[in-house]
This record gives C-alpha cells, structure tokens and sequence, in this order.
C-alpha cells in the first residue's frame, strides 16, 4: 500500500489526504510524539478551562487522550480531509460529546476573531513547510495569520515538530517579529524505542499585543527535563541551540548500537552561563574481553590534570582505557571557568547524562563505576586572567599535581589544553592558601603576591632536553663559561632563568613579542632581569634579521640560539614555531649570528607530517649537523642544528658530554633535580 505523496506538495491536498486515510482505515496515524511523552509540557500550557483548536487533526489521538485524562474537554478539531473527519466523528462523538470535528481549511478559518486560548499543532506546520520556495512559505505565512487571528492575547500556538532548521527558523521568524513570546521545549524521551531517532519539540508561541516593532524579541528554549527555560539572543542562536541537541541524539543512538572507532568529543554546557562545563571524550576499547562488570566506567580527570598526556592526547587516553579493563570509558574533563563542590557533587549531575551513552550491551540496572586519580577532584586556582592583543585570553592557575607538589601554569585559551609554561612551587605556602580558598570561597586577590617559584626546576620535558642540548658547544670545560645566548620565546621564563641561574657566567639575551608575557613572567613566575639578563620586547623575525644585518659590522655572535616560540595561527598544522621561523631565508640568518661551533636548538611541535619532512629538509640545506630528539609522549621535537660539520659525535660522546656537564651543575649550595638524567635525554639522540 503506497501512502506516501508523489511530491511534497500533495501535503496540502485534501484529496492525497481523503486517498491516505481511506486507504489506512480506522488505525489511528500519529506522525511523531507518543501522548505519555508530550503530556508533561501540554500540561504546563493547556488549562481545563481553554478552549483548543486542533489543526490537522487526521486520525490522531492526542486530542482524545487530553480529553479522556481530564486536561481538557472544550476541543475544537479541523482537517481538510472529509474522510479522516467523518472517521473521528463516528469514533469519538457518542464518548466525548464536548469535543467535536469540523472539516476546515486552517489557511481560511471560519471562526471568529479571539475565538480560543490554545491553537495545537501536531506535525501540520512540518508537512506543510517542506520546501522553501515562495508559493510554500506564503502558505505557512497565511496559516500563521489565521491561528494568530482565532487567538486570543496571551493565548498559546502549541507546536509539536521535528524543528528541521529552516521550520524552526520560519516560525521564530514570524511570531517574534509579530512580538509574540517564543519558547522552545525539548520533549523528554520516555525511554521507549522510538519511531525517530532525532528529539520531538514543542514550539511554544505566547500571543501578546504588537506595541513597538523595535521591542526586544523574547526568545528561549528549555530543554528536556529542565524547569527553567534559557534565554537566547537571537533567531540564529536558538535554531544552533537545537541542532546542538538534535546532533546528540544522534550521536547517543549511534553510540548504543555500534562501538566508536574514534573517540568522539563533546562539551556538556553550565545552564546558567551556556558554558562549557565539562569535556567528555568517548574511549572504547574492543581488545578488552568482554566480561559480567567491565562494559562501561567514567574516569574524571582531576582539575589542572587535564594537560597530562594520558588525559589531554588521544593516545593517551587509548593507555587509560585499556589499563582500566573497560570496553567504553568516557573521560570527563572540568573546566577552570566551573566550580564544583565534590565528587560526589558531579557523579550526581552526570549519572543521568553519561548513561545516554552507554555501549551496547550493557546490562539493564548495572552499576556504573566513576574512577579518578587519587580519589578526589583536584586543585584549582586561577590567580590572574587578562587579554592580550596578541596572545588572547590568558591564564595564570595554581595546581595540584600527582601528589602533593603544587604547579603554577600559564594558559593561552585559545589553546587551552596546551601549557604554555608551567613551574613547580615551592612547598610551603600553596597548600594553606588553597586551604584557605576552599574555605571561604573567595578567590584570590589579583594583588595578593605569588607564592614562590622553585626556580632549580624545569617542568617541561623539552626545556630538558633544550639544556642538554648546550654540551654540544664543545671545549674542553664541560660548563661552558662565558657563552651568550640569544633565547627567542620568554613565555613565564622558566628556560632562561634556569639557563642564568645554573650557567653563572652566561649572558642570555631573551626576544618577546608580547610584552604582556614579560609582566605575567615576572609578576607570576619569578623572571627578573639583571647585568646577565635583558629582554628585548620584539618580533624575533625582525630581532634576529637586524643582528644578522648589523652582526657582520659588531661581530655580534652567540654560543647558543633556542627557540621556543608558539604559533598564533592554530589553522597550520605546526604550533611551534610559526612557519616563517623555519624559512630558509630567515634560517640562514640566524646561522649569521651563530659562532661556528655554536648551536641552535629548536623546538619543534609540528603534526602535519609532510609539513615536518619539509621544515627537516630546509634545516639540512641550512646546518650540516643536525640531531633531532623527540619527547617521549608528546609532540614535541627538540632539533640541535650546528653550522660546521666538523663538530659531529656520535650518541656514546654526547653521552659522556651530558655527564660532565650534569656533574658542572651539581655544586654544593645549588639544588639539582635528580630526575635531570642529561645523559639519558642525549642518549636517545638521532643523527639526521
């Protein structure tokens, strides 16, 4: 039996209409939305005493069972189809003698103005607005019309719908612009399996009287299970607010049926604010036996942890899932901008929400486990946030790290969960001053003084192996003594003022572009300068082209030349450094400025591989010595270029020098960091 329409425009036609139901006979048609589910909202809008109108009512029992259930009796139905009417009137007349039947056209009512409180529309606007060529959209403007005229003020237009984009925006459209109130609900499943995968809406538009065209538009949605309704600021906001939803659920029915073959991110917004207020990331693991209790866990990530590789890198969270023994673990990620009171606290606000989606298989009533690290949420403190012209949001947070070491970290929102700098603290103050916070709940004044920096410490694996790098400069005292070094990248300062601090004879030149990174740096991390240490506030570009140009006249030279300079544009698939650094013309320059048996140490982050193949190359041309050594778990790769040949060793000499050199630093009354092996970072050297 075809009942479907040759063209959707055989959805206006009472004749396609009299052919479906007379074909279909008596079984009652509903197109979407099960009466058990749209109750709870029609309740909130339909009172016992209003009167409703139904258009397009074909052969669906919404209208009865709002009469059977008490909501209503004082219904009105209408429908092109003499067919469909005449069917309803013999089900229905004898049971419920308050509601009748009327075969109408809803784009030409014969009602009076004013007529009801409730205009209810179940599907009819989505079978009418198929398209959007001029005839369609001037028939769904005279149906707006028409229920706008049987209206009363502050009466309701009940619309149930699919909310395809360009439905939804039309009636938002023209109801706001006619300064109705507009509301958009979510309908909460009931948990039954559902003839759509995509959520049911119920579009609620209040009339009100037009008072001024330029009156601000009243526009909101309340999703399912909520109370209270969020506010929105335009048309195009609440119809991306309901794609959001309508891309979750299909992305939940996705999930229960099949394993994900690749982690699939998502953000959980704040109600109040819209905010991102927790990351999810879906992990599942097929290698995993299958056993009665290991189908579906949650790992929350403690705060301030979520930059670590096993958390923050897909990899990484492959390990956690494994090493877990679950077939799906859904890691949760907290956002600094939130507060959370426990864990407690957020297993509460997830468990219906994570549940969604659970994989397939997993056995009704199991319990779910939540998993942390170290049982608890973590610490966080943001000390100080501001924007920067250059580098964008910005902030400066205290953390609680694997243990009871505290960090401090500088963040680049853009970019946030990349440490752009990171130093530990020492051990006294943070713990009491978190204790503190957490107490009173008071965040931190921006003028309360850092605690202090233990500035014997690098945090970055790369600014390790970036320090080992400088036993390359050969002679026969393994701590180099009066070198120059030009550091092109300040950040919070950790690599130069440990490179000052441990080389007491060094002089180190430091180029930042951002001054704002030069007062974050000695306002939150302990930099200063001195007689050993200038910053030079300037594009390193336009920096270093000037000494090449004004080098060969002042025999300006440097021992060592580190970059460790962040890319603005994260649209290139190398975040450190920009691409015009590792131009051959700009890298021929800082081979100008380099002694000959000096050394430039690069730090290079770059995840497009043809991209990295190519910036290799182009150092070659450049330096004919060059040592490449990746950090183990990261992206980064630190690359030590020399411009002669002639200083070429092989990794058991790199070895011994990184020995010596570690041995140099180790002086009575100066801290050393036992896991600072310089030995161990040259050993995995590659001779490119």
């Amino acid at each position: 039996m075809d009942l479907l329409p040759r063209s959707p425009g055989e959805f206006g036609s009472a004749r396609y209409w009299d052919r479906f139901f007379r074909q279909r006979g008596q079984r009652p048609f509903e197109w979407y939305g099960a009466f058990p589910e749209l109750c709870p909202v029609l309740h909130k809008y339909v009172r016992p005493r209003d009167k409703v109108l139904v258009v397009g009512c074909g052969n669906s029992e919404l209208s009865e069972q709002m009469y059977d259930m008490g909501m209503c009796e004082d219904i009105t139905n209408i429908d092109i189809s003499d067919i469909v009417i005449h069917q309803m009137q013999e089900r229905s007349g004898s049971k419920r003698p308050k509601m009748s039947y009327l075969v109408m056209d809803m784009l030409q009512m014969d009602f009076p103005d004013a007529q009801f409180q409730v205009v209810l529309d179940k599907g009819t606007l989505d079978a009418i607005l198929t398209d959007e060529e001029e005839a369609t959209l001037a028939k769904v403007d005279k149906m707006f019309a028409e229920i706008g005229r049987v209206l009363q003020v502050g009466g309701r237009y009940l619309c149930v719908s699919l909310a395809q984009a360009h439905v939804l925006k039309k009636a938002v459209e023209y109801f706001s612009q006619e300064g109705w109130v507009v509301r958009v609900h979510q309908v909460a499943s009931t948990g039954d399996k559902q003839q759509f995968v995509l959520p049911i809406f119920i579009y609620v538009m209040t009339k009100f009287r037009k008072i001024l065209s330029s009156a601000p538009q009243i526009l909101e949605i309340c999703p399912e299970k909520q109370e209270k309704p969020m506010r929105v600021e335009s048309t195009e906001q609440l119809v991306a607010a309901v794609k959001d939803r309508q891309h979750y659920a299909l992305l939940c029915s996705q999930l229960s049926k099949v394993p994900c073959g690749e982690q699939v991110s998502l953000d959980l917004c704040d109600r109040e604010s819209g905010r991102p207020r927790y990351t999810l990331h879906v992990v599942d693991s097929p290698s995993v036996k299958p056993s009665q209790d290991n189908h579906f866990a949650i790992f929350i990530i403690p705060q301030g942890r979520e930059t670590e590789w096993l958390f923050g890198m897909e990899e990484g969270r492959k390990q956690l899932a494994t090493s877990a023994g679950f077939r799906r673990l859904i890691t949760v990620a907290l956002h600094r901008e939130q507060h959370y009171e426990s864990m407690a606290g957020i297993q509460a606000e997830l468990s219906a929400k994570v549940m969604e989606l659970a994989p397939p298989g997993l056995p009704a009533r199991q319990q779910v486990p939540f998993l942390s690290a170290g049982g608890d949420i973590g610490v966080r403190t943001v000390r100080h946030c501001d924007t920067s012209p250059l580098s964008g949001e910005y902030v400066v947070e205290d953390v609680k790290g694997d243990g009871t070491c505290y960090f401090r970290r500088l963040i680049f929102l853009r970019n946030r969960n990349v440490v752009q700098s990171e130093a530990r603290l020492l051990p006294s103050m943070p713990p009491q001053g978190q204790k503190k916070r957490r107490k009173d709940k008071k965040k931190p004044s921006p003028a309360e003084p850092p605690a202090a920096i233990d500035k014997s410490y690098l945090c970055c694996e790369h600014h390790k192996a970036m320090v080992a790098g400088l036993c390359l400069l050969g002679g026969p005292d393994p701590l180099p003594g009066d070198k120059a070094l030009l550091v092109v990248g300040l950040g919070g300062g950790s690599l130069p003022l440990f490179i000052h601090d441990y080389f007491s004879q060094a002089h180190v030149a430091v180029v930042e572009i951002d001054p704002f990174m030069l007062e974050v740096a000695t306002r939150w991390f302990g930099f200063s300068q001195g007689d050993r240490m200038q910053v030079h506030v300037s594009d390193g570009l336009d920096y270093v082209a000037k000494l090449a140009t004004e080098g060969t006249i002042l025999q300006t030279h440097y021992d060592a030349v580190m970059f460790d300079v962040d890319s603005k544009d994260l649209m290139v698939g190398m975040s450190c450094p920009p691409p015009a650094f590792v131009e051959k013309p700009f890298l021929q320059k800082v081979k100008t400025i380099l002694k000959p048996e000096g050394v430039f140490v690069l730090n290079l982050v770059c995840r497009d591989a043809r991209l990295k193949e190519s910036v290799l190359a182009t150092l070659r041309e450049v330096f004919p010595l060059l040592y490449a050594r990746h950090i183990e778990g990261e992206v980064n790769e630190i690359l030590f270029c020399q411009p002669s040949p002639e200083g070429r060793q092989d990794t058991t000499e790199l070895r011994a020098r990184a020995q010596a050199l570690e041995g140099a630093l180790q002086q009575p009354g100066r801290p050393w960091d036992s896991s600072y092996i310089l030995a161990d970072v040259l050993q995995a050297v590659k001779i490119l």
